[in-house]
């Protein structure tokens, strides 16, 4: 899917999704061959496992090049044809451990699910980014399940270093299809230059990489026609996503699932996104009416 119709469908999903949900039948897979899964509903994305079951395997260091090595959670089923993939860092002097919760959960939404080791644990975020991008080529490549990967719909995750390490991955490549930092860090605060579709995510009570240094200059950071959000978890610290997080969780997914996908069926929870509330000090976007 070509980067400019991706993005015309979101402001056209935004401007009619009311309308749309009122009249218009729900959107098929002959309409959308990258759709993988039932119509989501909040229950089912806020939901600890998703629609397909799932396996993984463990990718060494000694057969990785460039990153640490990890584990890929991927769907068991071959019958819907390909999926998207997604790779996963972690933060300065944390391994994979740490995002381990997240694989499965994605992988059972429909996703290829790569949680890397970084070569150091003390790699700072554009040798991150890097190590993403080379996790990416390997998935798709090297990986025993590259033939259940689409190649075209490929996206990059990370926490705190890891979330300024996708911010770099995404700036060196722009045919990644998304980019969701959870609670970076980086000392680089301008991204006028990234074209990916961007989810920030930040956490109101983060004293590592507070919100006003990191998330808000990022969002700020990336071009104004981007097709981009910033998601403030309330009351949360700088380590929420490395535990189970059914917030972080509802609006990867969703984002995931809009950019990598092409799957409008997610617009409802992204335009105009959630209000403040219990879990969310703070939501804005580029969507027609955030």
């Amino acid at each position: 899917m070509k980067r400019s119709s991706v993005a015309l469908r979101w402001a056209t999903a935004c401007a009619l999704v009311t309308a749309t949900a009122l009249s218009a039948p729900a959107a098929s897979a002959a309409d959308n061959p990258y759709e993988r899964g039932p119509a989501p509903t909040t229950a089912s994305i806020e939901a600890t496992r998703g629609p397909f079951a799932t396996s993984q395997t463990t990718v060494s260091s000694l057969a990785a090049r460039g990153f640490g090595g990890g584990t890929i959670y991927y769907p068991t089923s071959t019958s819907d044809g390909t999926f998207g993939a997604v790779a996963v860092a972690p933060g300065y002097t944390a391994s994979q451990s740490s995002m381990a919760w997240l694989g499965p959960r994605l992988a059972s939404q429909g996703f290829v699910v790569f949680t890397i080791d970084t070569l150091s644990r003390y790699d700072q975020p554009a040798s991150r980014g890097d190590q993403l991008l080379a996790a990416l080529d390997h998935l798709t490549t090297s990986s025993s399940v590259r033939s259940r990967i689409d190649p075209s719909r490929l996206s990059v995750v990370g926490h705190s270093m890891g979330g300024g390490g996708t911010l770099e991955a995404a700036a060196d490549r722009p045919s990644l299809q998304a980019a969701i930092p959870l609670t970076g860090w980086n000392t680089r605060k301008s991204w006028s230059n990234v074209q990916v579709p961007t989810l920030v995510v930040g956490a109101e009570n983060d004293s590592v990489a507070s919100v006003s240094s990191h998330s808000e200059p990022f969002y700020a950071g990336l071009p104004s026609t981007l097709d981009k959000a910033y998601l403030e978890l309330n009351s949360a610290d700088h380590f929420a996503p490395n535990s189970s997080n059914t917030t972080i969780a509802k609006y990867t997914i969703s984002w995931l699932k809009r950019f990598v996908d092409d799957d409008t069926r997610y617009e409802q929870f992204l335009c105009p996104g959630p209000s403040r509330g219990l879990t969310v000090e703070e939501y804005r976007s580029t969507c027609s009416f955030g």
